[in-house]
């Protein structure tokens, strides 16, 4: 029972890392119907930049581990969505009238560009970082085995789970929201009552950006160690997240987000870890077998 219940602990923890990125994919599928395959490269450019900040802190004499992080977070966010920002006017905009194949393959082109950007600047070996929030609390001990529920995974609910909540209040509750909402629905209709969509799209690309850099710094302080390959990885198994959960539903995107991080966690610990990302593709295809769409997904009308 202990050890399920720490593998439990481990599992939801990298479901929200997960989560937290699939929320990027399925807003800009919301809105503009195209999967943004540069968004997992986005990720990867959030934890350079969180570790890059993290040693100039550290440089700098900032010894308050609460300041740094968030010093960290405010920085890692704000220059990762001037990426997102690049990525939708290079990539994306000039092609949005264009045959749908063209967008993916220029946001592929973005994703290559990233990543070899990443290894010539930053080079290719990876990048360990020092363990900056140490123990934690032991919430039970059987036969000898504690479970541990460290500070770093109690950050990450936390901050992912705020997040969440504050992007839905924005989703639900804002004018900026409305706009998203209505360019999701149809744009043209959207741009004929007055909304600028090209600066709605634009928005949805910076703070999904802004999510994935968040996701970034989690992804380095939980696992103290990154290189310019973790944005294909992760990047792969957070659409495969979107795609579990319901590409379109930001509900779905978390759902699935921690579906894939239960399944990984589990399988690793009772089988064999070389098979993880096998069990994990195998559940998404049992489910869009008998559930198209997904978990939360709807189905597409088609307008006429």
């Amino acid at each position: 029972m202990a050890y399920v219940l720490q593998q439990l602990i481990n599992g939801l923890t990298l479901g929200m890392i997960y989560g937290l990125i699939a929320v990027g994919y399925t807003m800009v599928y919301g809105i503009i119907g195209m999967i943004n395959f540069a968004h997992g490269d986005v990720f990867m450019v959030g934890a350079f930049l969180s570790l890059i900040a993290l040693t100039a802190l550290s440089g700098m004499g900032v010894t308050s581990v609460p300041l740094a992080l968030a010093l960290t977070l405010v920085f890692a966010a704000g220059i990762a969505a001037l990426y997102g920002w690049t990525v939708e006017r290079v990539a994306y905009r000039p092609l949005r009238g264009s045959f749908r194949l063209a967008p993916l393959i220029s946001a592929i082109g973005m994703s290559i560009v990233l990543q070899n950007f990443v290894q010539v600047s930053q080079g290719a070996r990876v990048k360990p970082m020092p363990e900056m929030l140490p123990g934690g609390i032991t919430l039970m001990t059987e036969d000898n085995f504690a479970v541990q529920l460290s500070w770093m995974q109690i950050v990450i609910v936390i901050v992912t789970l705020t997040l969440l909540a504050a992007f839905t209040y924005l989703v639900t509750k804002t004018s900026l929201g409305r706009a998203m909402r209505a360019c999701e629905q149809d744009q043209k209709m959207a741009g004929l009552l007055g909304i600028d969509t090209d600066r709605t799209i634009s928005v949805t690309f910076v703070i999904g950006a802004a999510l994935a850099a968040v996701a970034g710094l989690m992804f380095l302080l939980y696992y103290g160690v990154i290189d310019f390959y973790i944005g294909f990885v992760a990047g792969v198994k957070a659409f495969t997240a979107a795609v579990l959960g319901g590409i379109g539903s930001l509900p779905g995107a978390v759902l699935g987000g921690l579906a894939i991080g239960l399944i990984e966690t589990f399988w690793s610990a009772y089988f064999s870890v070389q098979y993880k990302d096998v069990a994990a593709f195998s559940i998404l295809v049992l489910v869009l077998i008998f559930m198209p769409t997904g978990l939360l997904g709807r189905a597409d009308v088609e307008k006429v």
